[in-house]
């Protein structure tokens, strides 16, 4: 009697558990040096195996019989002749391998059974197998949610994944839920709203829920979960001698911040929500912006409702954050008379560019007063520069994020990093440690995918500009009108020299005069 090595291959590439078992291809490695496979000459002995595979958890089984012959005994290297068998299987179901050679021998027991237990997909062996893939064994979400807790609005941003073009994002807070079907289209990362006045949550803790549905488990896939706990309080330490406790300090309320911001780019757009994200849910922070209030954006109007902002911001303790970017420089410049500036992603945008009104009201107020404390300029060092701040805010200090970020938040929380003899830390918050968190980590990615981003394509901006705007810039206009701030003004600013500002600040008041041929030569 003949021995044979026989190896069969169980390969995951797609099967779903209501279909038949399949065989992948044919035999492999049938046109081997010597052999003749699935031929019957009538020289010689006929040989053949038989592999019988059984799933009895699906109550399936697959039988495949082979027959083959050759002339020598061993293969052209002088080895046993090996012959294999691709089948798809499913992940963690167990199969029941069975193998014997033909002619079998009337005495003695020659088969070889074998138990196989395929591992889930959540195994590293096997987590880059199309079928895997295909039920989403690679999806990082990386869920993060930005809140407006003076609105109840919330956005949830998260990856989307190849294989699943919709989702289903539910946010809950107690026995209170509301829910969107969202669809990925050609898109990377998606960010979801949910408006205060059709989901009133509590802020306190929320469970974020992600359902995609891949091509695969479709109905039946693996949710996403992740909940957000808003009542957290940073805690603020001082060290101080080596035998004694760090001084505690308990934020007693939750500051807000204005952002200003440009949508430069969509992977910009992911940076600054994960950014509000990370002020909410690491520092506790109340975050104010357009993408969070879009509703009373749109029955306001964009003039009054940022009139409105800011009338609230000089009555309280608030501070706007402007983060500056490429295009925040380009469309200050476009305001002091150079080229429009109209970028694709506010016309997607159902806002519109923000940026130009808010600067238009913010920038008059900020020359004017005495005090530059409610302002703090910053930028995303790595991927924008100190060349992106305006003008008129280089008389103040410009922050680096995410290196210089703790300085920054103690701005916001209105007290001193440095006082005599001791100097503020506040855990988690230094650019070595802010992305050990959920919500940092987000911010991270986002930053470092940009920057790879920008590497890779170094027009990236001039790619971003459209030629002309559907952005109805003419009613923009209007309403920069309608609320009173008028166009001599905003010549005034535009036109001002950053140094000449510079050798006023420590004046109590700031004199700005241009004659008649200059306000000419400006253009709105």
């Amino acid at each position: 009697m003949l021995y044979f090595s026989f190896w069969v291959l169980c390969l995951t590439s797609g099967l779903t558990s209501s279909s038949s078992f399949r065989i992948l291809g044919k035999l492999l490695n049938c046109n081997q040096t010597g052999l003749s496979c699935c031929k019957l000459p009538t020289i010689y002995k006929i040989l053949g195996s038989k592999v019988t595979i059984v799933d009895k958890g699906a109550n399936q089984s697959l039988c495949v019989q082979f027959s083959y012959s050759f002339n020598d005994l061993l293969n052209p290297q002088y080895k046993k002749w090996m012959f294999s068998l691709d089948v798809v299987v499913e992940p963690r179901h167990t199969y029941t391998v069975s193998l014997f050679n033909l002619p079998e021998p009337d005495t003695g027991h020659y088969r070889i059974t074998k138990q196989i237990t395929v591992p889930g997909c959540d195994d590293k062996k096997i987590q880059e197998t199309q079928l895997c893939q295909e039920n989403g064994s690679l999806w990082d979400p990386n869920i993060s949610a930005v809140f407006n807790d003076g609105s109840s609005s919330v956005i949830v941003v998260f990856n989307a994944a190849q294989y699943s073009k919709k989702y289903q994002v539910s946010i809950q807070s107690e026995a209170l839920s509301c829910s969107k079907m969202i669809s990925k289209g050609n898109r990377t990362m998606l960010n979801v709203p949910f408006e205060g006045g059709s989901c009133q949550l509590s802020l306190c803790k929320i469970l974020v829920k992600i359902q995609p549905f891949f091509v695969r488990c479709r109905n039946d896939c693996e949710a996403a979960i992740r909940t957000f706990d808003l009542c957290c309080r940073p805690r603020v330490t001082t060290p101080s001698a080596a035998k004694q406790q760090p001084e505690v300090f308990q934020v007693q309320e939750r500051k807000r911040v204005f952002i200003i911001y440009s949508l430069d780019h969509p992977l910009y757009k992911n940076v600054v929500l994960r950014f509000c994200a990370f002020l909410v849910a690491k520092c506790g922070t109340r975050v104010v912006m357009d993408m969070l209030d879009s509703t009373r954006l749109g029955v306001l109007g964009s003039i009054q409702w940022l009139d409105w902002h800011k009338e609230q911001i000089e009555s309280s303790s608030d501070k706007i954050l402007i983060l500056c970017s490429r295009g925040v420089q380009a469309k200050w410049k476009a305001m002091c008379g150079d080229k429009q500036v109209f970028l694709k992603e506010d016309a997607r945008s159902p806002t519109g560019d923000m940026l130009t009104p808010s600067l238009t009201l913010m920038v008059p107020h900020f020359i004017r007063s005495l005090s530059f404390d409610k302002y703090i300029v910053t930028y995303f060092d790595g991927i924008c520069s100190e060349e992106d701040v305006p003008s008129p805010f280089n008389i103040t200090v410009r922050y680096k994020l995410m290196k210089q970020f703790e300085e920054v938040f103690f701005r916001i929380l209105n007290i001193e990093k440095h006082e005599p003899g001791r100097v503020r830390q506040i855990n988690g918050l230094s650019e070595e440690k802010y992305h050990q968190c959920p919500s940092g980590r987000a911010l991270h990615d986002a930053i470092e995918a940009f920057h790879a981003y920008q590497l890779e394509h170094p027009q990236w901006f001039e790619e971003e500009l459209l030629e002309s705007s559907d952005l109805e810039d003419e009613e923009v206009i209007d309403e920069v009108d309608e609320s009173k701030k008028t166009f001599t003004n905003h010549l005034i600013y535009c036109v001002l020299d950053s140094e000449q500002v510079v050798s006023h600040v420590e004046t109590e008041e700031i004199n700005l005069t241009l004659n008649k041929s200059e306000l000419q030569q400006a253009e709105f």
